[in-house]
């Protein structure tokens, strides 16, 4: 996996329409070329947890059920 972007303000962040307005207890995802990261909303300098794309795309199907 390529190294996370180094702007917290990276334009690929988003957070889930579901989160609503409190910013702070969500996760934000950016995609990547070969999955995506992860990171907590409370703390966008620290970690991101870097995951490939089929990983993920089993995630999201899992959850979506």
């Amino acid at each position: 996996m390529p190294a996370r972007p180094q702007s917290a303000s990276e334009p690929g962040w988003f957070k889930s329409s579901y989160s609503g307005g409190n910013t702070t207890e969500c996760l934000e995802c950016a995609n990547l070329a070969n999955g995506v990261l992860i990171r907590d909303s409370k703390n966008p300098w620290g970690p991101a947890l870097a995951i490939g794309s089929r990983a993920w795309r089993s995630f999201v199907s899992a959850v979506s059920r």
